[in-house]
């Protein structure tokens, strides 16, 4: 691919220590086939020297605005580029930012791009939590950038706690998402709070086995990472994947489905939209055994008596009656009569839409695509063709924002 066919992105780093850490989301960013320029702060030289920014970009790298004047640097790169990512976005640059100062080639660049723009903040939880960092963080959402939540975890020293730049490979996502949606509405959930269900609840027998299903989590992870990069504050309760946390969301890890209906009933409170892509247990076992249940010579094992779990989706699209202009998503996994069975389901919980597909051993689960049918409680059905995970998290935000939009 020639450079001029290829998507521009320019790479913010600001001077904080997970500057180091924006090297590799530069690396993902190059072998993907974009064009990077990084435009680092002064500071952000201090952890990263400019050959290495050159070397990983391919592309020269300044800080100034007084370089290449003939070029009109401060002007051009912003105006010219698909994508800004500010990747450590320290405190003082989200304030400069928010502020619209211009006195080095990062701001200067951010003053002129007309393309969409994320952040990924990185620095100490207090200066996170501070009124002012919030009040700037506020202020660049409402003009449309994209500002991810940072993650959870350990900082610089002994501290631990959010403020930790995501994972790369998350922020990268983000990127990609916002640089695939194109020409559409890119931040129609701005201002929005989403709650997203993922995984596959798990059921104790015992200390070392329980019921579960087959389920990975990314779907819900799909539908996590698409609603960030549309703008939305998205809480998401994952029970039992193994994947890492989508850049921007706030995950609440979950075992069974009684803690999962916990959780999602809590961060259900205050959502515009509850989506339940979670493959929660019907069933968990009556009796739980404090030890490992042994196998006898000679005896058969006893019956494993079942009761029911509570049914989250039913409770919640109950519970959205008192909520005006929630919208409740359902997914249901059938194996025949797919569509029958999905209308019956969607009429019986009571839900706004539900997502049907036909699942298997080797279908759907684990599986990197899908393919569904949205059916709306007012008697539409919405196809979506075998493809990426990802367009169906779309088409779903899609009649999600329609609804919202039309309540």
């Amino acid at each position: 691919m020639d450079r001029s066919d290829k998507p521009r992105v320019v790479l913010g780093v600001s001077g904080g220590i997970a500057a180091y850490k924006a090297c590799e989301l530069l690396r993902r960013l190059t072998e993907s086939g974009h064009d990077v320029r990084v435009v680092p702060t002064g500071s952000a030289l201090r952890f990263v020297g400019e050959p290495t920014w050159a070397a990983l970009s391919g592309n020269p790298v300044t800080t100034g605005v007084w370089e290449d004047v003939h070029e009109v640097p401060h002007v051009r790169i912003g105006q010219e580029a698909d994508l800004v990512v500010v990747a450590p976005a320290t405190a003082d640059t989200l304030a400069r930012a928010a502020h619209g100062l211009a006195d080095d080639l990062l701001t200067n660049t951010l003053l002129t791009a007309r393309c969409p723009v994320v952040f990924a903040p990185a620095m100490h939880t207090e200066m996170w939590e501070h009124p002012a960092t919030a009040e700037n963080v506020a202020t660049l959402r409402r003009r449309g950038a994209v500002v991810i939540e940072p993650a959870v975890g350990r900082l610089t020293g002994k501290d631990t706690g959010k403020g930790r730049l995501p994972d790369p490979g998350e922020i990268f996502e983000v990127c990609r998402r916002l640089l695939a949606r194109g020409a559409a509405p890119g931040r129609d959930l701005a201002g929005r709070h989403v709650v997203v269900s993922a995984g596959g609840t798990r059921e104790p027998l015992d200390p070392v086995r329980f019921l579960g299903n087959r389920s990975s989590g990314r779907q819900g992870y799909a539908l996590a990472r698409t609603a960030v990069a549309r703008g939305a504050r998205v809480t998401l309760v994952a029970a039992n994947t193994s994947l890492p946390d989508p850049a921007g969301a706030d995950v609440v890890p979950v075992g069974t489905a009684v803690q999962l209906r916990e959780a999602v009933l809590k961060a259900a409170e205050d959502a515009d939209a509850v989506v339940m892509a979670a493959a929660v247990a019907d069933f968990r076992p009556a009796r739980y055994a404090q030890g490992k249940i042994k196998k006898r010579d000679g005896q058969e094992p006893e019956p494993v008596a079942l009761v029911r779990n509570p049914d989250v989706l039913a409770e919640l699209a109950g519970l959205s009656a008192a909520r005006p202009g929630q919208v409740v998503v359902g997914f249901a996994a059938e194996t025949d009569d797919v569509l029958a069975n999905g209308r019956a389901k969607l009429a019986r919980k009571g839900c706004d839409l539900l997502v049907v597909n036909e699942v298997g051993e080797d279908r759907t689960f684990g599986a990197e695509e899908n393919e569904a049918v949205v059916l709306g409680a007012d008697g539409s059905e919405t196809p979506v063709p075998h493809g990426p995970k990802e367009a169906l998290a779309d088409t779903v935000w899609d009649k999600v924002v329609h609804m919202l939009n039309a309540g």
